[in-house]
Parts: structure tokens; sequence; C-alpha cells
């Protein structure tokens, strides 16, 4: 698990439209990842949705937004089209992004203990160092929570 003032270590994904994008080439300005467990489910879809919603808000404030899930670019790409979302979405099947994020673990799911995708968020800098993270996130508020807490750090 990534832990505040640390960085990814250097990644390359498929974006939903199948275009990679290396964590390396972000830099320059402060990024949101969040990770939800999957693409078109209720929760996840109020979430992304909400992030969508703000993209404007935030890229105003110059600061880049990305989700990220296992599922597969063509998932992505259709959830992507199916709410007009306006974020991209990584795709990370084989969950080694998810799993340096510490997003990828144990969880209770319906009484059972099973390994999914724990649903949080990451706010890295300009310089790719995390500088805030919300584990166990509750979609209802979150994105508005997430661009209070970057306004507050990187707006004068």
């Amino acid at each position: 698990m990534i832990a505040a003032g640390s960085t990814l270590t250097d990644f390359t994904l498929q974006d939903d439209s199948g275009t990679a994008v290396q964590w390396s080439s972000l830099r320059g300005k402060p990024v949101v990842i969040f990770a939800y467990p999957r693409a078109d489910t209720p929760g996840c879809t109020k979430e992304a949705c909400a992030f969508r919603d703000l993209q404007a808000d935030f890229a105003a404030i110059g600061v880049a937004v990305y989700g990220i899930s296992a599922d597969k670019v063509a998932s992505q790409y259709k959830f992507r089209a199916k709410y007009g979302l306006t974020i991209p979405l990584l795709s990370d099947p084989e969950k080694a992004v998810l799993g340096e994020l510490g997003a990828w673990g144990e969880k209770m799911m319906y009484g059972k203990k099973v390994l999914g995708i724990l649903r949080s968020t990451f706010l890295f800098d300009a310089a790719g160092v995390l500088v805030l993270h919300w584990p166990k996130v509750q979609v209802e508020g979150h994105a508005e929570k997430v661009l209070a807490a970057a306004t507050a750090r990187f707006v004068g």
C-alpha cells in the first residue's frame, strides 16, 4: 500500500479507449485516482458520474481525474459511453496498480470475506507524490469532498 509522501512505481495502463497512459507522463499537475470495484454497477456508476459532473471544477484548479478498476478496456469503454463519462477510466486487470495503491484486498461482501477492489481515492501532487488518501469511500458526497480538499491544497 502506498503511503503519504511516496509515489507509485511508474506504470502504463490502457484507458477506456485503448490508449496507453503512463504514470510518469502525468507529472506537472495534481492527479486524483479513484478506485472503484466494477463498471456499470450502482455505486460505481454514482461515483463516476459525480466525478464527471465536477470535472470542469477539477480542471479549473488544474487537477486531472482518473478512475481505475480491474475491468477490461471494452467494459470501461461501454461504461464511459453509456453514462457520458468524460473522465478516463484505466483498466488494471492484473491488479498491479490497484495492489500498489492498497485498493485490492480482503473485504466483506454479503457477510463473507472476499478479495476485491476496495473503493478508495488518492490525491497526488504535481510531482506524483501522494498527499491525501480516502480509504473505504462512501459514495454520497465523496467527489465534492475530494474537490474541496484539492482546492484547499492547490489553490492559493
